[in-house]
């Protein structure tokens, strides 16, 4: 696929099957515009149709902020009618990222704020460096995390945390992200795409089709009772069960060697 103005796409690995998802609005400090957030809407939509990818890292090329949250200086000019056309399109932006498939991986370095936070937080796992920055401001210039932020926060560290986090306007140091488990992993400042990309290795070598099915069963039941997720998790157990992947692990175990993964 063909990389847009503010996006760069790279694919890692032997088999190209990892996508390095690099925000490149570099003179804003990625911050999301309107046709920033279409460009997140249209390419997380051609990586969800995408086969072959197995794992997608989020990064920046800015070196000292993975993304500053929504542009305040295109929204000024905003009447309420184009307020409500933006809002629209920035909500599909991080939908895209949500909803992609395969697992994908934030790696922050610098700032993450407001909108950036939450592309972060749409993500399945978040490795920011030990000099990031990291919160959800919103409230401070008259506005609600509007991204998912209010949801996936509160899901990740309980409502008490969440709300002193979103309430406050606070910035959190990756020390105090890491502590207060809004990200996963802290690693030296200058080395979360490194260790991003190494993770994305990690899962990019199992079963795509497996891989695929526990992201699905693990949304889809997350917001269910225990009843109902085990029902969610049994579909995709019988999905995994009866695929050309679970043939070939079989047959790869009992062979001794490595997997050749048909993925379907």
């Amino acid at each position: 696929m063909d990389a847009p103005e503010m996006l760069q796409l790279t694919r890692h690995g032997e088999d190209g099957t990892i996508v390095e998802l690099a925000l490149d609005r570099p003179a804003a400090m990625n911050a999301i515009n309107t046709d920033f957030a279409a460009e997140i809407t249209a390419v997380t939509a051609d990586l969800a149709a995408d086969p072959s990818v197995r794992a997608v890292v989020v990064t920046s090329t800015h070196d000292k902020a993975f993304c500053v949250g929504a542009d305040l200086k295109e929204r000024n000019s905003f009447t309420d009618a184009q307020m409500m056309d933006h809002r629209l399109v920035s909500k599909e932006a991080y939908r895209g990222v949500l909803n992609l498939p395969m697992p994908a991986i934030a790696a922050v370095d610098g700032y993450a704020l407001g909108g950036g936070m939450e592309i972060a937080l749409s993500c399945d796992l978040i490795v920011v460096g030990d000099g990031a920055t990291v919160g959800l401001p919103e409230v401070g210039v008259g506005v609600i995390p509007g991204g998912g932020g209010t949801q996936l926060v509160t899901r990740r560290i309980g409502w008490s945390r969440a709300a002193s986090m979103i309430f406050t306007a606070r910035r959190l140091t990756a020390a105090e992200a890491g502590e207060l488990g809004v990200v996963d992993e802290v690693v030296p400042a200058g080395t979360a795409r490194e260790r991003a990309v190494e993770i994305a290795a990690q899962i990019a070598a199992n079963s795509p089709v497996a891989v695929r099915n526990a992201k699905k069963a693990m949304r889809l039941g997350m917001g269910t009772d225990l009843a109902a997720g085990l029902e969610i998790e049994d579909g995709c157990w019988r999905a995994t069960a009866f695929s050309g992947d679970r043939r070939e692990g079989v047959a790869a175990f009992a062979e001794k060697r490595t997997p050749n993964w048909p993925g379907r």
